[in-house]
């Protein structure tokens, strides 16, 4: 990370000690997640990523909408969602809006399987994430992952991008 003979000088300990910071309590956040979802649903970090979407999306969503939402590949969403639909968590059909695109929509156990792991699921965010910052630090903190997150989405989406093939 700190080689000049890249793309421009390397990181200042600063940005680097910043950037190992972020991504060090990235890890044991959606490490500890992934355990309670894990324990308490069956659940990966992904797969309830889908099932809360979909839950605040009354008539569904499509794949593509699913894959920009959660920022996963478009093979890796076929697979969750056929093992959700396979579980009787969701169902996916034809969308009467565009006869091209598969719509997804949660079903009433995936709805139950939500509500059931959503308070856990709060209590560890809030413990690892929430209780050791300030209302301050929470507003500050919240404006600057908001500014890097559009920052990151001003290009298009994976899901977006043209598809390639691989050579044989």
């Amino acid at each position: 990370m700190t080689n000049p003979d890249t793309r421009g000088p390397g990181l200042d300990p600063q940005q680097l000690g910043t950037y190992f910071a972020l991504m060090e309590a990235v890890s044991l956040l959606q490490h500890r997640v992934e355990q309670h979802l894990r324990a308490e649903g069956d659940l990966s970090y992904v797969q309830f990523q889908l099932l809360t979407r979909l839950a605040e999306a009354p008539g569904g969503l499509t794949m593509t909408e699913l894959a920009d939402g959660v920022v996963y590949s478009r093979s890796g969403l076929t697979y969750q969602a056929g093992l959700l639909e396979k579980a009787g968590l969701v169902t996916r059909g034809p969308s009467p809006d565009d006869e091209r695109a598969t719509l997804v929509a949660i079903t009433a156990d995936g709805r139950a399987l939500v509500d059931r792991v959503l308070p856990g699921h709060v209590d560890v965010a809030r413990g690892l994430l929430f209780d050791p910052l300030s209302g301050d630090d929470l507003r500050r903190l919240g404006d600057i992952m908001t500014r890097v997150r559009d920052h990151m989405r001003a290009q298009p989406p994976r899901s977006a991008a043209p598809r390639t093939r691989r050579e044989r």
